[in-house]
């Protein structure tokens, strides 16, 4: 009988120990848990600023003087594909930020060939890429007119 005693203290013994790890083990992976969730929101907050500043804020790609770029925009051409140019010409940092604030004030685009700078904020590109005065051919149109005898 001794040895029966004996062997259920060391089983009640282990499994004191056991559930005390599991206890351990189960606090370590909620805080993990924890960790990964406030990360992920803390992620999402910071992109969610950043989207929502290059929407409303004056946000631009580089400081001024920046460089000039040559745009072409052809008639019909869908918001985001221009938005996509805009992006790929790095004149905005984002293309989906430019095609909702695109689409939020209904502007009209233009088709023509227009000179942007990489300083310019989204309003700034707005204004030029809406006045079909400020394009490029607009400018060689009158200019050809005007030499035409």
């Amino acid at each position: 009988m001794a040895k029966s005693k004996s062997s259920s203290g060391s089983n009640k013994a282990v499994r004191i120990l056991l559930n005390f790890a599991l206890g351990i083990l189960t606090i370590g992976i909620a805080v993990i848990f924890y960790a990964v969730v406030v990360y992920g929101i803390k992620k999402a907050a910071n992109y969610s600023y950043d989207f929502a500043y290059q929407l409303f804020g004056n946000t631009t790609v580089e400081a001024a003087p920046g460089r000039d770029v040559k745009v072409t925009i052809l008639k019909g051409e869908s918001s985001m594909n221009i938005a996509s140019k805009l992006e790929d010409a790095k004149l905005v940092t984002s293309k989906y930020s430019f095609y909702l604030k695109l689409k939020l004030k209904d502007y009209e685009i233009m088709p023509g060939t227009f000179v942007l700078n990489t300083s310019m904020t989204y309003d700034d590109i707005l204004k030029v890429i809406t006045d079909y005065g400020q394009s490029i051919d607009a400018e060689t149109t009158v200019e050809d007119v005007e030499s035409t005898p």
